[in-house]
């Protein structure tokens, strides 16, 4: 094993996520490469200083610019807003350093396109942190749908649905201005990202996306609300099955809402991330009176699970998911190949956000545009 330098930008709620799966990474999964936490920056040298305090990074930068540049950082991960995104990302590359971005891509379908040609032209490990679909429930429901379990997939029901927003006299922040920092922006892609990992790509879709409460409490009174609460579509997948997906930060009663269901001619699969740890499965086999879903308790013989626990139903948690995605980073930069989701993975989901956009200005059904 060989230690590689890390360099962290943003030291937040998921910044800190990051740092402690970079520490513990190693221990878990028996990593080849094992992090040395060297610069982190963050929204202000002070903060940076707290976060270095706290994390233990060898140093704190004044700004993300001198994470980039430092010598001694070997790759760099992104847990900055993502306006900031695409301008640390090209300069990480032209450096010669991979990048772990944490999602959306980009604020932008241009910023997602951009990304994408820098990182393929730099020929440099990429990936994108859409943590929950590598959740060992989730990671299992994709090896069923591969073997064809519920035979061919008819209809998927997606949902991310959250309900911090749901008071309308809670008061405005920086989540309620701006495209970037709406439902669609911020909710969204975990949720298309789940339904292209489990069902392929989306070939057309239809979409509603709107704004429930117009004005919330301001510092100097009511302020105003640009951008969306909550959206709805309808999609048609490339394979011909059928599908809806909602989003919301206003779903009173729902916490982490990242929740699916899935028929086919065969069966069904059901799951939600407030109980992560369990698979609901139907087989349409045997007689009709002893049918029924089967609740699925994950364990050792599930994807990424032993290396935590090896206890089956003992379950794994929300800090796990960013372990993991540590472990495959890192393996992407120890072997030079791709692995899933790559910024490309990003842009597909910033080409599906983008026809939402536009399908809900005009109402009319919209085909998911190709390269």
């Amino acid at each position: 094993m060989r230690e590689i330098g890390m360099g962290l930008i943003g030291g937040g709620y998921m910044g800190k996520a990051h740092a402690v799966a970079l520490s513990a990474v190693g221990a878990v999964f028996d990593t080849g490469l094992r992090p040395r936490l060297v610069a982190i920056a963050a929204g202000s040298p002070a903060s940076a200083e707290r976060y270095r305090a706290a994390y233990g990074f060898a140093r704190a930068a004044d700004d993300w610019r001198g994470v980039v540049a430092d010598p001694e950082v070997e790759a760099v991960v992104i847990a900055s807003p993502q306006t900031t995104h695409r301008e640390i990302a090209l300069a990480a590359f032209a450096a010669g350093k991979p990048v772990f971005c944490e999602k959306p891509l980009g604020a932008s379908l241009g910023d997602a396109q951009a990304m994408v040609a820098a990182a393929e032209a730099s020929g440099l490990p990429n990936m994108i942190g859409f943590n929950y679909v590598r959740t060992p429930a989730t990671q299992f429901v994709r090896r069923l749908l591969a073997g064809g379990v519920i035979g061919r997939v008819t209809w998927f029901r997606g949902e991310h649905t959250e309900d911090f927003l749901a008071d309308p006299d809670s008061p405005a922040n920086w989540r309620t201005s701006g495209r970037p920092n709406g439902t669609m922006g911020d909710l969204s892609p975990h949720m298309i990202n789940c339904a292209l990992a489990l069902m392929g790509p989306i070939a057309e879709l239809s979409a509603r996306i709107e704004t429930l409460h117009q004005t919330r409490p301001g510092p100097d009174g009511p302020a105003a609300v640009d951008n969306d609460d909550h959206a709805q579509m309808m999609v048609r997948f490339a394979s011909g099955a059928m599908g809806h997906l909602y989003f919301s930060r206003a779903a009173t009663g729902r916490k982490m809402g990242y929740a699916y269901e899935i028929h086919g001619t065969k069966g069904a699969i059901r799951f939600d991330q407030e109980d992560q740890n369990a698979v609901w499965l139907y087989r349409a086999e045997g007689p009709e009176a002893t049918r029924g879903f089967t609740r699925i308790l994950t364990g050792p013989e599930h994807p990424d699970y032993l290396p935590f626990c090896q206890g089956p139903g003992h379950g794994t948690g929300y800090q796990d998911q960013i372990i993991i995605e540590a472990r495959d980073f890192l393996r992407a930069i120890e072997t030079g190949d791709p692995v899933w989701p790559t910024f490309r993975d990003g842009l597909a989901v910033a080409r599906v956000i983008d026809t939402a956009f536009a399908s809900a200005e005009d109402g009319r059904w919209r085909t998911i545009p190709e390269e």
